[in-house]
């Protein structure tokens, strides 16, 4: 029985070979993160690629092609990373190229405790060395880096990098592990890396931004490219925010925003030497910064510099546009146009003198030639019938008379036609009240074809007043300048802190016509902080006799701010007390100069005395009933719809943001503040998105209140 029933047998020893997988399987290779090298100043910083970004990279670093110049676009293609030399290229603008890194192994840094990535090679020695030991179990493993520091590796938590220490020892030293030690991690999720989110590849609109004066942006003197990063950022947050639907739906993308510089161009002229020449020597650091900055103003009235700015912008924005085609084959959607300051008086000019397609002007002039006899034949008819002279078209018709014929009428021309004296008087009457309207009134900036006005409006008379007056922009100030084509037609131009109303002002135009249109952009917002220093309105100069607030922009949460809404019902209480408390001394008023009478006819009767005295009680009581309840009324109404004409094809051109709660107490404190805001506005760029995407039939998520 023994021998049937042998006890159990522990299971034979493995060899050693079979004991290594068990220790082997604790080991997982670590996940690579590509990294490029960002230099701001004195310090530099290693950023992550997005997380979509880093996978396209390694998929290319891992598709056996290493000796190939394998270019991958990152950052929404702004920038190409070319694998083989490891380097981060811009696109669109001139950088400076930046180092890439794919990254495994981290140490801590000395000055702002960000972590660092080690090269890619001495990575590999570290993560062969932390494999042998995970699968040996064998740790407090020494690496020397290539600069003679010393890595140990004493557990998978801890792992320290020391600095060498200096030695005057004539023969030598070798690195110890004293000084300051240094945290090392292994692989980017142990490093606690701000890893961007990642951009949709689709984009639906593509605009242009260009600055205003000097090459700084905002309050901490960033380029315009940092600024439009930002403005990108804030569209990204704003999409996901209020167009989480559309996304979802896969309805849309995104919007990219590309920068254009000028500054740098007007100054690498040598008109930097030229004033550097009859600048004095003191107050050196004011004197450079006017130099650099509100100098471009001036440079912009002048003739000469004037035409190295329009030049220089309109080529860039067609430049970025071809290129921007070239990469994206299959993108159709529109193209916007956005300045800020001083860039948007240059887009302005730009787009005022902008000219249809040629087919488009072609078929404009056939169609006026074919119609231009019988439109003005009824427009002759139209004046007749309003004269009350409709028995006299036939005339008129017979000599082909339009509108332009009838307005060079003389008497003597009329007499020949057998009109007789009484209608010829009402005639000439008219035609003289007519021009004498036109010559008082000014027309809205002239270009060499006033599209989109009807006949007969200030801005477009008839054909060869039209060829006569082209160059009018110029007699109103605009400067004499050959202004450049664009290549493409802007959907929507948007106007960040704009003097364009000022210098409009300035150079002589007092009116905008209601019917006037740029000639290509049938958009136009301009949004303004309200205390911008730099900004105006539009809106007034198109409705002169009307005042009316500008659009409040709503709040890209929904509501009004606090401090707003409380303001505006201080407001309202005040005027309700003060309503109410000039009421209550009318009522007294008039109680105490009627009680008078019935006291000077008390002594006929005593019933009509009693009767005078009830009647100044009875007004006491029903007037504060009814006088109070006016105002609110009126709060309550809501204001009618405002014409300001076709610039913004008939909507709201004025836009103004809403302060923040510190900005109210001092207007003076945050003046510049007010003016460099916009390019991290959430409510900015909520407009903006809202407006592109409404061309597109897609709407927010939830309409915001107060919103068009």
């Amino acid at each position: 029985m023994a021998t049937r029933e042998p006890p159990p047998q522990p299971p034979p020893a493995a060899p050693p070979e079979a004991a290594e997988p068990e220790g082997a399987d604790r080991y997982e290779a670590v996940a690579p993160h590509w990294f490029y090298r960002k230099v701001a100043d004195p310090r530099e910083r290693w950023v992550p690629f997005s997380a979509q970004d880093s996978e396209r990279l390694e998929e290319a670093h891992g598709s056996g092609r290493a000796r190939e110049d394998l270019v991958v676009p990152t950052s929404g293609g702004r920038y190409d990373v070319h694998l083989k030399t490891r380097q981060r290229v811009a696109v669109y603008w001139d950088e400076e190229v930046s180092e890439v890194r794919r990254c495994t192994w981290f140490y801590k840094g000395d000055k702002d405790n960000k972590y660092i990535p080690y090269s890619e090679s001495f990575s590999e020695e570290l993560e062969e060395a932390y494999m042998i030991a995970v699968t040996l179990d064998e740790w407090k493993k020494k690496l020397e880096s290539p600069s003679r520091e010393i890595i140990i590796l004493h557990n998978p938590k801890l792992m320290v990098h020391y600095h060498p220490v200096a030695t005057s020892d004539d023969w030598g030293s070798t690195p110890t592990e004293q000084g300051r030690p240094r945290t090392v991690k292994r692989g980017v999720e142990n490093i606690a890396a701000e890893i961007p989110n990642g951009e949709p590849l689709q984009i639906d609109h593509l605009v242009f931004v260009v600055h205003g004066i000097g090459p700084a942006c905002d309050i901490r003197f960033r380029s315009i490219v940092q600024c439009v990063n930002d403005f990108r950022n804030v569209s990204l947050s704003m999409l996901q925010a209020h167009f989480r639907k559309a996304q979802e739906q896969q309805q849309i993308g995104r919007v990219e925003f590309l920068p254009v510089n000028w500054h740098s161009s007007l100054h690498s002229t040598g008109v930097d030497v030229d004033l550097e020449r009859i600048t004095l020597p003191s107050i050196n650091r004011l004197r450079h910064f006017i130099n650099d900055t509100i100098l471009d103003v001036f440079f912009y009235n002048s003739s000469t510099y004037c035409q190295t700015i329009v030049d220089t912008v309109a080529s860039e924005m067609n430049r970025l546009h071809q290129l921007f085609m070239q990469r994206n084959p299959h993108f159709s959607g529109g193209v916007s146009i956005a300045g800020h300051s001083l860039g948007s008086l240059i887009l302005f000019d730009l787009l005022t003198n902008q000219k249809a397609a040629p087919e488009e002007a072609e078929h404009s002039e056939q169609g006026s030639r074919t119609s231009s006899s019988h439109r003005g034949t009824e427009d002759v008819k139209e004046i007749l019938k309003k004269l009350e002279l409709s028995e006299y078209c036939d005339v008129f018709e017979k000599e082909k008379m339009d509108r332009q014929a009838l307005f060079l009428c003389t008497e003597k021309n009329l007499k020949e036609m057998g009109i007789p004296l009484g209608p010829r008087m009402k005639i000439l009457h008219y035609i003289s009240s007519e021009k004498e309207m036109q010559d008082q009134s000014t027309a809205a900036p002239r270009h060499s074809g006033d599209h989109g006005a009807e006949p007969g409006s200030p801005s477009q008379r008839d054909p060869d007043d039209g060829r006569n007056c082209q160059y009018r922009d110029i007699g109103l100030g605009q400067v004499s300048a050959n202004y450049p084509q664009l290549n493409y037609k802007p959907t929507i131009f948007f106007a960040f802190g704009s003097p364009i109303g000022m210098f409009l002002t300035v150079r002589g135009v007092k009116r905008i016509n209601p019917n006037y249109s740029l000639p290509t952009c049938k958009g136009f917002f301009n949004i303004f902080h309200p205390f911008d220093p730099v900004a105006y309105r539009i809106e007034p100069m198109i409705v002169p006799d009307l005042e009316f607030e500008p659009m409040l922009l709503p709040h890209h949460k929904g509501r009004k701010r606090m401090h707003l809404e409380l303001k505006e019902g201080l407001t309202r209480m005040s005027v309700d007390l003060k309503n109410n408390l000039l009421g209550s001394l009318r009522v007294a008023w008039q109680s105490f100069t009627r009680a008078q009478l019935p006291a000077l006819e008390a002594a006929s009767t005593d019933t009509a005395s009693t009767d005078a005295e009830a009647e100044p009680e009875g007004s006491t009581e029903k007037e504060p009933d009814t006088k109070p309840e006016e105002p609110p009324s009126a709060v309550k109404e809501e204001p009618p719809p405002i014409n300001v004409g076709r610039l913004n094809g008939g909507n709201r051109i004025d836009y103004v943001l809403q302060e923040k709660p510190i900005e109210s107490f001092n207007e003076y404190l945050f003046a510049l503040q007010g003016h460099l805001c916009y390019w991290e506005s959430e409510d900015t760029v909520l407009l903006v998105l809202k407006e592109i995407y409404q061309t597109q039939g897609i709407a927010l998520d939830q309409p915001l209140p107060g919103s068009q």
